[in-house]
């Protein structure tokens, strides 16, 4: 059963928008809510005036001073005067939140027609003022000094999984292979902040330009500070626009418990049942996918996403390198886009770039990320250390 079975309407994402990520000393977050909301509305072929609702993911966290954006988006037209509002903030997942936060007021009727944004200005602050912002997304460390970050807190899941699964010592090199291949993709992303192949021999070694931020991660093992922003228009019918649209067909969310000692370090639990039920929902299989967009703020989190969507047991997500399922060519692609990792994470943007790019994929406007004809993509965005989590499956029309 689809979401518009059991709903009995349709969910579609008819237009979007999306700026490069990267620094971005020239734009402001007001300049590129502008552009992206600008782009989605013209681009789902809808006049400013019918956008019934709007909802901005960013998650701030102190990292600059304006703390409320909700209404920059009507900057975009006169026309918009008036129309309700929203800032959704759910740390690294805000994006997809406001996205479902859209989706529910267009199954609940009080809108046809709804703005989503994500965006977030990172490179501005200090690494320090950064540094804090992020740890305000975890229950123990938040408030504390850190010399690593939240590269400190994936530090501490990498351990507890090489201790628990990595009996042969290779999981360094795996990590590596997982930073190489989102490089290697991120290439052909023209939005992507880092666009170079750094190939595995790089990404697998501890250098001078490749140094060790918090063993066992390297800096090819972290996504980088960023700036930017995407929109998407959804909608519950066909608007019109330049592009086919794209079916929401199943959506799941679940939170774990915030304190670390209430969570197993290597389960991702909630994770995992997020994907569950966004796959029941869209009543499909892992099988049933053609690519994923997955959260890899660092690269431990990607393969710890093998085994929370199923591709492989636990301990196992080494083979879905191994056998090649996961790189362009294989039976599930994985973060095509060049992932976090490659694209940038900003941090309110990503869930909402997620979207924008599986949309991408499945209308055929992917450019040289394109894939060939892919039907049914999946996307999984997630705050904090596994705690707020989001999977959408979306569907070619």
């Amino acid at each position: 059963m689809s979401l518009k079975e059991q709903f009995g309407k349709d969910v579609l994402i008819t237009g979007w928008g999306h700026s490069r990520f990267g620094k971005l000393t020239d734009d402001t977050l007001e300049s590129l809510i502008v552009q992206v909301a600008t782009d989605a509305i013209s681009s789902a072929g809808v006049e400013p005036g019918r956008i019934d609702e709007i909802y901005v993911g960013q998650f701030n966290s102190g990292m600059m001073p304006l703390a409320f954006p909700s209404s920059l988006a009507l900057q975009v037209s006169p026309d918009l005067a008036n129309v309700p509002s929203t800032r959704v903030e759910n740390a690294c997942a805000s994006g997809s939140a406001a996205l479902q936060q859209g989706t529910k007021s267009l199954l609940a009727g009080t809108a046809k027609t709804v703005l989503v944004i994500g965006a977030e200005k990172m490179t501005h602050a200090g690494a320090d003022v950064v540094g804090a912002g992020l740890l305000g997304a975890d229950y123990d460390m938040a408030g504390k000094p850190s010399t690593t970050g939240f590269t400190g807190l994936f530090a501490e899941v990498a351990k507890h999984y090489a201790k628990r699964y990595d009996a042969d010592g290779t999981l360094g090199d795996v990590l590596g292979t997982i930073a190489a291949k989102n490089h290697r993709n991120g290439v052909d992303n023209p939005y992507a902040q880092l666009r170079k192949d750094l190939g595995e021999e790089f990404c697998r070694t501890v250098s001078d330009k490749n140094p060790m931020v918090a063993d066992p991660l390297r800096r090819t093992d972290c996504s980088p500070v960023s700036d930017g922003a995407a929109a998407v228009v959804l909608s519950t019918a066909p608007t019109g626009g330049t592009n086919p649209a794209v079916r929401l067909a199943g959506f799941g969310q679940a939170n774990d418990f915030f304190p670390a000692a209430r969570r197993d370090p290597t389960a991702f639990e909630a994770t995992r049942v997020s994907w569950q039920r966004a796959l029941a929902m869209a009543g499909v299989g892992i099988e049933d996918l053609d690519l994923a967009e997955v959260h890899d703020c660092f690269t431990i989190a990607e393969l710890l996403m093998y085994e929370a969507m199923g591709l492989t047991g636990p301990g196992q997500g080494a083979r879905a390198l191994e056998e090649g399922w996961v790189f362009k060519d294989g039976k599930l692609p994985v973060n095509v886009s060049g992932g976090l990792k490659s694209k940038g994470h900003p941090v309110g943007a990503t869930g909402v770039s997620q979207h924008v790019l599986a949309a991408m994929q499945l209308t055929g406007t992917a450019g040289d990320m394109q894939l060939g004809s892919p039907r049914r993509a999946a996307v999984q965005n997630m705050g904090g250390v596994g705690i707020a989590n989001y999977v959408s499956i979306l569907e070619a029309v």
